[in-house]
């Protein structure tokens, strides 16, 4: 029972592939088939759960009610959209994204469950640490455009560069993954070579500095949760 648990809720995972859009598009038929196919199996597998546990138990018990809910919005929303594509509606598939629940909510994922508790109870602990961070991303996008904004500079496609602040605060935070870099900085630094010490301090600070920072928290803060957590209360 766990293994074709496990079989089922990959393949209703993997369905997101083949549904439109996709790389490789299956008919709406098949990939229909084959979600229902897996929702009738959940329902089977929360069916037995019923059959095996106290009434008042197992209505208690909220991951019971997460599945069955997420069966419900799955079926509901495949209907609508199957008649909708019937009468040539375009639309979405809305329901994708319930279903990891039945990823983490099944008795099988106990150890899935553990960990994404433990993400849950580390992040209001980082928040502060996450706040910081964008309150110097904020900072620095302002800093931008106070150097930059007035000096009519252009990209190499000869958009203007660094004139709006919500674009500065987007590209500065692209830069905090260098993967923007060094072409953020090009139009500056071909205006004068000094102003690469902005780039290079905005780097120092926010992706050495606060990158490692907020690792180190997420790391301890996780760790420290996940310790404990009683080796056998996860459900």
């Amino acid at each position: 029972m766990r293994t074709a648990t496990y079989f089922f809720i990959f393949l209703n995972l993997s369905l997101a592939l083949f549904e439109e859009p996709a790389v490789y598009p299956l008919p709406f038929l098949a990939t229909s088939v084959l979600e229902v196919l897996c929702l009738l199996v959940f329902l089977g597998r929360l069916t037995h759960f019923a059959k095996v546990t106290l009434h008042n138990v197992f209505w208690k018990d909220t991951k019971n009610i997460c599945i069955m809910v997420a069966i419900l919005l799955s079926l509901s929303d495949l209907a609508i959209y199957g008649v909708l594509r019937l009468y040539g509606v375009r639309s979405i598939r809305w329901s994708r994204i319930v279903r990891p629940i039945f990823l983490i909510n099944f008795a099988e994922s106990r150890q899935i469950r553990r960990a994404f508790r433990s993400i849950r109870n580390t992040l209001p602990e980082i928040t502060y640490v996450f706040l910081l961070f964008m309150f110097s991303l904020l900072m620095f996008s302002l800093m931008a455009l106070k150097l930059f904004g007035e000096r009519n500079l252009q990209t190499a496609e000869g958009l203007p560069y660094f004139r709006n602040y919500l674009e500065i605060v987007f590209d500065l935070y692209v830069l905090v993954t260098t993967a923007n870099s060094p072409d953020v900085m090009m139009p500056a630094f071909d205006f004068s070579s000094w102003y690469a010490l902005f780039f290079i301090a905005f780097v120092i600070v926010n992706t050495y500095i606060f990158m490692s920072l907020f690792l180190a928290v997420v790391y301890n803060n996780y760790k420290k949760h996940l310790k404990v957590m009683p080796g056998g209360a996860c459900d």
